[in-house]
Parts: C-alpha cells; sequence; structure tokens
C-alpha cells in the first residue's frame, strides 16, 4: 500500500516552506528599497506558500496518526507440542531474539502484558505503543477445571532494567501517556500449533500461523 505521507509529501511540503521564506525575504528587500506594493505582494504570495506547507503538515500529521493507530509490531511466536492429555511444551521466540521453552497445562494459553499508550501529538511524533510480557499462563475452557486442576504460570518479564517506564506512568509522571494497563490474549492450545503475537495500539492481537492453529481455531468452543 502506498504510504501517502512519505518521502515525496514532506519534499513538497518543504518545497512550500522555502517559498515561503523566500517570498519574505523577498518583500523585506523591496521594503528596504522603498518599493513597498512590490514588497507587498512578495509578502502575500510568501504567505500563500506558508499556509499551503502549514496545511499539509496539518493533513500529513492526521494522517500518520491514523497510520500509527495501525500499525501492528511483531512481538512473538509461540509453538505447541503435546506432552500428553492438557500438557504441552510451548516455544516462545520473541521478536528481540530471546527464546525459552516452558510446559502449560491446559487446554488454552494466556499471554499477558503491560502497555503503555501515547497521546496523539505522542503518535505524530511516532512513539511506538510500548510493551513487556508479563506472563503466560495455562487456561482451562471448563470453569470446574479451572478451580481445581493443576495452574501453570510463568513469569516473563523479568526484573526492570534502569528506570521503569510502567511505574513512570502510573504514577503520570510520563508526558504524552495516554493509558497504561494491562492487556491479554488468549488461544486454544493444539499440537503443532504456531501462533504470532503482535502488539498495536489497542494491546495485544494473537493469529495462527499454520494450519493446525486455524483448525484449533476453527473447533474452538
Amino acid at each position: 500500500m502506498l504510504d501517502v505521507v512519505g518521502p515525496a509529501y514532506f519534499g513538497v511540503m518543504a518545497l512550500f516552506a522555502l517559498l515561503a521564506l523566500w517570498g519574505v525575504l523577498r518583500a523585506i528587500k523591496r521594503i528596504r528599497d522603498r518599493e513597498p506594493l512590490a514588497g507587498f505582494m512578495r509578502l502575500l504570495l510568501g504567505s500563500v506558500f506558508a499556509l499551503a506547507a502549514l496545511m499539509m503538515l496539518s493533513v500529513g500529521a492526521n494522517l500518520r496518526t491514523y497510520q500509527r493507530l495501525t500499525y501492528e509490531a511483531p512481538a512473538a511466536t509461540l509453538g505447541f507440542r503435546r506432552v500428553s492429555e492438557r500438557y504441552w511444551t510451548v516455544e516462545i521466540e520473541a521478536h528481540s531474539g530471546e527464546y525459552r521453552t516452558v510446559d502449560l497445562r491446559s487446554d488454552e494459553w494466556q499471554l499477558d502484558a503491560r502497555i503503555i499508550k501515547w497521546h496523539g501529538m505522542g503518535i505524530i511524533l511516532g512513539l511506538d505503543t510500548l510493551y513487556r510480557f508479563d506472563r503466560l499462563s495455562g487456561r482451562y475452557r471448563d470453569v470446574e477445571m479451572e478451580r481445581s486442576a493443576p495452574r501453570t504460570v510463568h513469569a516473563l518479564g523479568g526484573e526492570a532494567v534502569g528506570v521503569d517506564l510502567w511505574v513512570l506512568a502510573q504514577k503520570h509522571w510520563l508526558p504524552l501517556v495516554d493509558a497504561s494497563y494491562g492487556s491479554s490474549v488468549y488461544l486454544p492450545a493444539a499440537e503443532g500449533a504456531r501462533y504470532e503475537v503482535k502488539v498495536s495500539a489497542s494491546g495485544l492481537v494473537a493469529r495462527p500461523l499454520n494450519e493446525a492453529a486455524r483448525k484449533a481455531i476453527a473447533g474452538w468452543r
């Protein structure tokens, strides 16, 4: 898909800005040369170019907001292997390259993350939604099993290194933060199933990567 707010767009906007500056400078020169009418005309022309540049900036910022809001960043892939009934080995590969294997006792899997979402101005400036995985846990379809069957929960976040943005956001010490909240996604576990998890402005999104995962979702009850 063509990126409307691309280099060509900003190139035209920059050209209008330069023409506006040229008009103002020429107007100042004409006025110094005691040619007020010519100076006024140059100033008027420069104002037209300046308005055009400002209009393009406003439209571009608005379009960029829509683009950032619909942007989804790859976060992790999860692969499942059956050990026994309701017992799985899960391979977790983060987009950062980190890899680990955990065991789950469940019918379904649930991934939780902490999310920091920016205000519109932050989105315009190119700030992506921030996230940190919190935990991966097993989940049973049957409520009674959820209450009595063995549960497995694995911490994924680890200790925060340096300044914890989540804590700052909770204390309202970060400018441009719209919201900081938890987001979860859960889907059925199945032999050979692989899922991709992405992060968007609305939180976590999970999609099947292979036929085994698609069949598991199709038969989900």
